[in-house]
């Protein structure tokens, strides 16, 4: 969970979505913040985190970590 949120405060730091986040077969995606705005320092970060970015799901960040229990 200490990482989940981790990851949702740095998205936090460039947008603050009213419905930011997508899940659908164990993905989660993070839908409101663009690859360009994030820093090369919090990338890094959220890859640590499970996250990447992906332009095959329409532009947006996504994870296997968190899409399901």
């Amino acid at each position: 969970m200490k990482d989940l949120i981790e990851a949702l405060t740095i998205f936090l730091k460039y947008r603050n979505a009213m419905s930011p986040t997508h899940c659908e077969h164990d993905v989660l995606l993070i839908m409101e913040v663009t690859k360009d705005e994030v820093s090369l320092e919090d990338a890094t970060r959220l890859g640590e985190l499970g996250f990447f970015w992906s332009e095959s799901t329409g532009g947006c960040w996504k994870s296997f970590r968190y899409g399901s229990a």
